[in-house]
């Protein structure tokens, strides 16, 4: 072997320990199934038989609502009350401009009086037209007697008889005057009550005991018939105007309990219906529920509710509510399968105390990881301990 030769293998053979020094010994990876398990306990999803519920929503509604209008055409003198403020029944709330009115029923006790006054004259005719009466058939008798023994001429009996009619006649139209002067102080009695009944009609009263919630008229305004001027709501009496679907309506009956919650009151209420609607309204295809609601201070009438009819039972898969993590829109679970924890995005429906429905992404038998451990996430190491 020559020189040369013996140079090249000398150059060549320490090349590859030369690499191998330069490479570096492979790390060791440490992967998920290395890191220590995570103890933790696990509830099963599982049906449970829960009321079928069907939910409605309505509005609160004082079960009595007065608009209070007037009778009269006038102008408003006074309002009394503004919106918001207490009322008792038959206080007076509104008063209009009576002074025509008022000259009316001066007017009406004026002929009452007139009519009056002139009784004792009326009176007094009768008492002598009754004397005259009484005269004439005295002396009719007298001279009857006369002339049945041919004592006086037929001339004076005429005489005598005609006297009698006459009196008869003076005494009857005497009677009928003073009955007539009755019977027109009776409709004058009634004139004067119909002036009265109007007048009161210019002072405007409460129908009952509430609260003014709206106010659309002030003084100086012309008051028409029937149009509204107040409206009064009866107090601690309210119901709630649920509206049902056509669907479900055979299943509601009167007396029927409900649970009620309502806006701005943290707790049910236990409430029955109290009357169905039977007209139908055309563009929704539902009717119209109402439910008294308990009477509680905080009830406002116009407050959003809604109303849980029972409708006999179900059975969902139910999983705790607690068991649930929630990101913005998204709701998921950690199920334990396999020693590994796995994240389900789940779909969840009613809740019934501490458990709520899970419509989807789970199934019945799933180990739902309960309570979450801080820290754990999707693919760690799990190990189920009782």
């Amino acid at each position: 072997m020559t020189s040369s030769m013996t140079r090249k293998l000398l150059w060549l053979i320490p090349l590859p320990l030369w690499l191998a020094g330069c490479s570096e010994p492979p790390r060791e990876t440490r992967g998920a199934a290395s890191a220590p398990a995570v103890a933790v306990s696990t509830v099963t999803a599982a049906t449970q038989q829960w009321p079928s519920i069907y939910e409605a929503t309505g509005t609160v509604r004082a079960r009595t609502v007065g608009v209070i209008a007037a009778k009269l055409l006038g102008y408003v003198r006074e309002v009394k009350f503004q919106t918001g403020d207490h009322v008792r029944e038959g206080q007076v709330l509104v008063t209009l401009d009576a002074r025509d009115l008022d000259v009316s029923s001066r007017r009406a006790e004026a002929a009452l009086e007139e009519v009056r006054s002139s009784v004792p004259e009326a009176e007094s005719a009768v008492a002598g037209a009754k004397a005259n009466l009484d005269l004439a058939q005295t002396t009719f008798n007298r001279m009857q007697d006369l002339w049945n023994k041919k004592s006086i001429s037929n001339q004076e009996f005429d005489e005598a008889s005609a006297k009698l009619k006459a009196a008869q006649s003076a005494y009857a139209m005497a009677t009928a005057r003073r009955a007539q002067l009755d019977a027109q102080a009776a409709r004058v009695q009634q004139d004067v009550r119909a002036t009265e009944v109007t007048r009161s009609y210019a002072e405007i009263a409460a129908p009952f005991a509430g609260v003014v919630t709206t106010k659309s008229v002030e003084p100086g305004t012309l008051a028409l018939p029937g149009a509204p001027l107040l409206t009064i709501e009866g107090e601690g009496s309210y119901r709630l105007e649920a509206s049902i679907d056509e669907s479900h309506l055979a299943a509601i009956r009167v007396g029927q309990p409900v649970s009620v919650t309502l806006d701005g009151i943290d707790r049910t209420l236990d409430a029955r219906v109290s009357e169905i609607v039977p007209t139908v309204d055309a563009a929704s295809r539902s009717y119209i529920v109402k439910i008294d609601l308990p009477g509680m201070p905080g009830l406002r009438s116009g407050g959003f509710g809604r109303a849980m009819f029972q409708l006999g039972s179900r059975s969902p898969l139910t999983i705790p509510a607690a068991a649930i993590t929630e990101r913005g829109q998204l709701q998921s679970v950690l199920v334990a399968e396999g020693g590994v924890a796995h994240m389900r995005l789940i779909t969840t429906g009613q809740k019934s105390k501490e458990q709520v429905e899970a419509l989807s992404g789970l199934t019945p038998g799933d180990k739902v990881i309960f309570p979450v451990p801080p820290g754990l996430s999707d693919g760690a190491p799990v190990e189920v301990r009782p």
